[in-house]
Parts: C-alpha cells; structure tokens; sequence
C-alpha cells in the first residue's frame, strides 16, 4: 500500500509506545515505530530484540514499550531466537493448536553491534533456512550503549573510544562493512537501505513490503546517536537528510535480486555537508587532515556508483 500519512495515522495504532528512556536525538525510536505501523491492525507481531540500546531503554521490567508480544535475546542470538519462534508458531499450527486464521509477522530488532558483529551468525543462520521473518538493524554506526567503542558498521575515521582520533592515529582505520550488500548474497526475497525520519514513505513502504514478503527479509536503517555521533539533539532530522543527499546512506530495495534507487538527490552534496555537524570527525577539518574528506569521498563515490551499475545491470536482465 502507497504510504498516506492521515490513514495511517487514522488507522494503525502505534506499537511502541511513548514513555520510553532512549536519548533526545536518538534515530531508533522512530524506526521502531514506522516499522511497526507498517503491520495491518489485525496482525499480531512478535518481536525480538538483541541487547543494546533500544532493549535496555524500552523493557525495563516491569516496564515496556512495546504492545506486542517482546522477548528480550542476547546480543549475539536475536536470529536464532526468532526463528525458533517462527518454527514453533508452524508447528502448532500444523497440530491445530493454534486457529488457523491467527496471522502473526516475527520480526527482529537490532544494533550495529548485535547484527554486523555479535549477532552475525545467528541472522546468517537463520535466513539461510528460509525463516519467515523480518529482521532490521538500526545502525549508529558503534557499541553506543556500552561506551561508544567502534563495530564493523563504524565508518572510516569516527572518533570512538576504541579507535580516538589524536596524533598516532586518525580514529577507525578501516571502512565501514557494507552489511546490506552482504544480506543481499543470501540471495534473500527482500533487502532494503532506509532511513529515520526525514523519509517516512520510503521507511513505511520498505518495512511493509519486507514483513508481508513470504521468507526472510532484511532491512538496514540509520539511526544516529547524538551522543556517539556529537550533533545537537534537534538536528536528527538534517543529520539523516544530510546522510541521505550526499549519498553517504544510499535509499534502495533489492527485490528478488533487482535493484533499485529509491532516493536520488536532485543535487548530490559534497559528503562533507555530512561530517561537519558531528563532533566524531572535526579532526577531519583541521589544517593538514583535508587528505581524510577526500579519501572518504572517494568511498562514499565508489559505493554510490557501484549501487547505479547494479541497478542498471539487473534491470537490464529482467
């Protein structure tokens, strides 16, 4: 269904609710709610949630969040508890102990942390068997809640704590892991490359194309963090639209093997526009580190044009 904010609005009730302890500024909550509202009234959710931030913030017993039904995994098993889950829902209703009309949608959230890292396995393992569920990652791009240390999804030259930037070295030494690129070679039915806020339709879409495709789909979503990234709590929304218009986040679906650019700039914007407003790379704009803007365009380039040759190529064999 096209994204129209006053129906859904009007029709689909939030799923996570309000009262939450996440950070001013923070780029979860909004895409664990969009995601959520993407599910039809009558469906039931069950959701898993990896440990980080969003599980630590929204499920502080006897508190929750969440209206469907939640369960809490580790860090590193958030796929294999789902799929559990989803196996066991199959089989009760295979007995008959379950209605057959009972329509419930497994979905899983995660971090950075507990998805390109910890938890890689696990997802892996879980859409290679086909499991009927949706898992998304919000990205912040590090371990925010355990002190901001750098993962795999932190982009080359962030300040961290386990990578700072000072005179020995200019913060992360590696590029980011292309995660969505690697969720795509499962040879999945639905990949998708969102975004929080700025971009509602495209979030909404994506998310109900993903948890309404049969078989295993995966979403990848940035979400900043003011305190790991440095930026004012109020610029969430430029911050994401920076990402989006410097290409720096490329916005794409990769449908059964197609792909395709759901967002491209009018204008695309020097990825400098995108590092300025946070703290975690003003060591890139001191005199002497311009070599480090211009390697990080270079990046940011290769990926955005690799993503158009892709889209070109498979659309070309349909």
């Amino acid at each position: 269904m096209a994204y129209n904010l006053k129906e859904v609005v009007a029709t689909r009730p939030s799923r996570f609710s309000e009262g939450h302890k996440m950070c001013a500024g923070c780029g979860a909550p909004p895409v664990a709610r969009m995601v959520l509202r993407a599910l039809k009234p009558e469906d039931h959710a069950v959701i898993a949630n990896a440990t980080g931030c969003m599980e630590v913030s929204t499920f502080t017993y006897p508190y929750t969040s969440w209206t469907d039904s939640y369960i809490h995994t580790a860090f590193e098993n958030a796929g294999s508890t789902l799929s559990g889950v989803e196996a066991a829902y199959k089989s009760l209703k295979k007995q008959g102990k379950l209605q057959e009309d009972t329509h419930t949608k497994f979905i899983a959230f995660g971090g950075d942390g507990g998805t390109y890292d910890i938890g890689l396995q696990s997802l892996s393992g879980a859409l290679e068997r086909g499991h009927d569920l949706t898992y998304v990652c919000y990205d912040n791009g590090a371990y925010m809640n355990t002190g901001i240390q750098r993962s795999s999804a932190t982009p080359k030259f962030a300040d961290t704590t386990t990578s700072p930037a000072g005179k020995v070295i200019p913060g992360k030494a590696q590029e980011r892991k292309d995660l969505t690129e690697i969720m795509v070679s499962h040879h999945l039915p639905y990949v998708a490359q969102s975004i929080a806020m700025t971009n509602f339709k495209d979030l909404y879409e994506k998310s109900e194309k993903a948890i309404y495709t049969e078989g295993p789909t995966f979403l990848n979503v940035l979400a900043p963090c003011p305190r790991g990234w440095g930026y004012a709590t109020e610029d969430l929304m430029q911050i994401n639209k920076l990402a989006a218009d410097t290409c720096y986040w490329p916005l794409y679906e990769v449908e059964n093997g197609v792909y395709k650019i759901t967002y491209k700039p009018a204008k695309k914007l020097p990825v400098e526009e995108f590092l300025k407003p946070q703290k975690r790379f003003k060591h890139m704009f001191k005199p002497g580190n311009e070599w480090m803007i211009e390697e990080f365009q270079r990046i940011v380039d290769k990926r955005w044009n690799e993503l158009l040759e892709l889209e070109e190529l498979t659309n070309k064999e349909q």
